[in-house]
């Protein structure tokens, strides 16, 4: 089976023509395309980055057999491959599950014992992988919204997030509360937000991440709540 686009694939690498018909096998029953490929070169070659999924690393021997497999797990990282992989052996040892956990592997699996526990283990790292990618997708499009803010605005949301109320962030900015209402209207807009707690959960890193800016100052006033300076050049 092919894997379209759209469709998580199950991605399998090994040299074992006999694991390669008894994975197809147990993953016929699963709403995922399949993709097997004879060594590691040929699968990193082809990979969409983009694409969702799981890697199954198919130990085609024990000892210095396993190595060429296993040596894939040390390429994913660099290349920025984040597919869950699921490492299954044949001759399963307590060595070649040291190995392959400590090379990043997600799972181990004596391949005996695929029957019973594959199909469900390929269910939960694919659905892993795709709650990943989603909330990856939601913190760019956050940050690229946070870019979009003045330094004003984003004097606001870091106080907003840091828990001041629209009085105090009115005293710290010397502004009035008024103005503090029509400021956080703007950033719900801007930030795509329905609620203070959305706002929190989605911008609260990137206010961090600003107030680690070397052109940002933060002070804590005399009797008054924490406020944010920006630093002007003269």
């Amino acid at each position: 089976m092919m894997c379209l686009a759209s469709l998580p694939c199950i991605h399998l690498v090994t040299r074992d023509a006999a694991a390669c018909g008894q994975v197809a096998l147990l993953a016929s029953s699963l709403p995922f395309g399949l993709r097997a490929w004879p060594d590691a070169d040929s699968f990193l070659s082809a990979l969409d980055p983009d694409a969702t999924g799981v890697l199954l690393v198919a130990l085609a021997g024990a000892g210095a057999g396993a190595g060429p497999e296993l040596a894939l797990l040390d390429r994913l990282g660099p290349l920025g491959i984040d597919l869950p992989v699921i490492v299954l052996a044949s001759d399963a040892t307590v060595d070649l599950c040291r190995r392959a956990f400590k090379a990043g592997a997600w799972e181990f699996l004596p391949l005996p014992a695929a029957e019973d526990s594959l199909p469900a283990l390929l269910r939960k790292a694919v659905g892993r992988h795709v709650l990943e990618r989603q909330r990856q997708q939601r913190s760019r499009h956050a940050r690229s919204l946070y870019t979009r803010l003045s330094e004003r605005e984003r004097e606001v949301l870091g106080l907003v997030v840091a828990g001041l109320t629209n009085k105090e962030i009115a005293r710290a900015m010397a502004v009035s509360p008024r103005t503090v209402e029509v400021h956080r209207a703007r950033l719900a807009g801007k930030l795509e937000t329905d609620s203070l707690a959305q706002l929190v959960r989605q911008y609260a890193d990137l206010v961090d991440e600003d107030l680690c800016r070397p052109d940002l100052v933060c002070g804590q006033a005399w009797g008054a709540p924490l406020a944010i300076t920006v630093r002007r050049p003269v």
